[in-house]
């Protein structure tokens, strides 16, 4: 079945929220780092109403990482 309640830290929402005000879509960057479209929106939201928070350390150093190499290999594209 599906990741029940996956936990992100700060720092990978963040991450996440910088590439779309970067320019990138929110559907790529979803894609990207592997979450779903309405999460990344919801993250998006909250960061322009200065709430967004992280919720734990379930995002391994090794999967950030990849996210953030995934992400620039992207901007380069």
């Amino acid at each position: 079945m599906g990741n029940p309640r996956a936990r992100y830290t700060q720092e990978f929402m963040l991450e996440a929220v910088r590439m779309v005000r970067g320019g990138q879509s929110m559907a790529a960057v979803a894609k990207i780092l592997g979450i779903s479209p309405k999460t990344l929106h919801n993250w998006v939201k909250a960061d322009a109403a200065g709430k967004l928070n992280g919720a734990g350390k379930q995002v391994s150093p090794e999967q950030m990482e990849i996210a953030r190499l995934r992400a620039e290999l992207a901007r380069v594209k």
